[in-house]
């Protein structure tokens, strides 16, 4: 498939010819996010017409345990008469729209919560306002208002745009996205890196020829999460799929029909993400003066909020075709394997506070 197929495409090999090559960061910012070509600036990725599914659009029962995690936490913190209810990356609002059904259980809770959603594509916000109409939209998380932070952040992480290093002969060198043969590719600066500081601690015996992947955006952003709820109060849940410890390795991958495609062919048309480094973002957390605790596998958290209990309780109701949709998705969710083990769930919480649920 050609690198000029598509008008994105056509776009950053036109910046390579006049600029030389590109960092990956880069590449991955405009295949995402450019206004006018970015994949998620053009469609609704979602469900089985689009590219992958997630977490809340497989079952409501991921979004409800979300909501009463949620609702533990404000209760465990006096719960405050005025919050922040945020989500990064709300996909169609599904998981908030979930969630926000299950804290009307909880007395006043709803009623405290000022719902902000952090989101860039057009297309998902309009899908957002269908099913959370009181929302208030952000670009960043920077603009969120200054009081108790409530947060949820369901697969976001791994669409930050990464920078990766190839380990040789002369040292660590950035790996760009340059041209070979006219085609988009993977190239290595020509200057290696002064050092290996900005790189975890366990890369730094990684053998020649291995990659490390670095993700600042996403540990500035979590830095950030943590200082708001070290100052204001608050928790924050994180779910992604991604490694428990820092390890080398490539892992940028790219999907379109829910099949697994070269991540430089078509940019703009398939989703670039990579796994999420979680003892990274733990130790930004305690860089933003926060508590952070896991992670810990998706399945065994969904398992210690009551999930089986909670499929238990939609099956009275259901009938045959739903009790076995309801089984499948309890599968897919919490089984070895599948997002059970794949997905890791990190928490944030203020210095001192308990563990919170799922983390004790």
């Amino acid at each position: 498939m050609s690198s000029g197929r598509t008008a994105l495409a056509r776009h950053i090999v036109r910046l390579i010819e006049e600029t030389g090559p590109i960092p990956l960061s880069q590449y991955m910012a405009l295949a995402l996010g450019h206004l006018e070509h970015g994949y998620y600036m053009t469609r609704d990725p979602l469900g089985m017409r689009g590219d992958f599914i997630t977490a809340p659009e497989i079952s409501q029962m991921f979004g409800e345990l979300i909501g009463l995690w949620l609702a533990d936490s404000w209760m465990a913190q006096g719960a405050p008469k005025s919050f922040v209810l945020a989500e990064l990356g709300p996909g169609r609002g599904t998981l908030m729209s979930d969630a926000l059904r299950a804290m009307r259980a909880v007395p006043d809770m709803v009623a405290a919560a000022e719902v902000h959603f952090v989101e860039t594509s057009p297309v998902l916000r309009k899908a957002q306002k269908d099913l959370v109409p009181q929302a208030i939209w952000h670009d960043r998380i920077d603009s969120l208002p200054d009081r108790p932070l409530f947060l949820v952040a369901n697969e976001f992480f791994d669409a930050m745009p990464i920078i990766q290093y190839q380990r040789t002969g002369r040292g660590w060198c950035e790996r760009q996205i340059g041209l070979t043969d006219g085609r988009l590719s993977p190239v290595l600066a020509p200057v290696p890196l002064a050092g290996d500081k900005g790189l975890p601690p366990a890369m730094r015996d990684a053998p020649s020829g291995a990659i490390a992947e670095i993700c600042p955006a996403a540990t500035a952003i979590a830095e950030t999460i943590s200082s708001r709820i070290s100052a204001s109060g608050g928790a924050a849940l994180i779910v992604d799929y991604g490694h428990l410890r820092s390890a080398p390795g490539d892992t940028l991958q790219a999907l379109r029909g829910h099949q697994y495609v070269d991540p430089f062919d078509t940019p703009g048309e398939a989703d670039l993400t990579a796994h999420v480094d979680f003892e990274m973002l733990a130790l930004a957390v305690r860089d933003g003066g926060a508590q952070a605790h896991g992670p810990v596998e998706q399945g065994a958290f969904l398992a210690a909020l009551g999930i089986e209990a909670r499929a238990a309780r939609l099956r009275e109701k259901a009938t045959g075709s739903q009790a076995r949709d309801i089984d499948a998705a309890l599968r897919r969710l919490t089984a070895p394997g599948e997002m059970g083990s794949l997905f890791k769930v990190l928490a944030v919480t203020p210095q001192g506070a308990a563990a919170p649920a799922g983390f004790v």
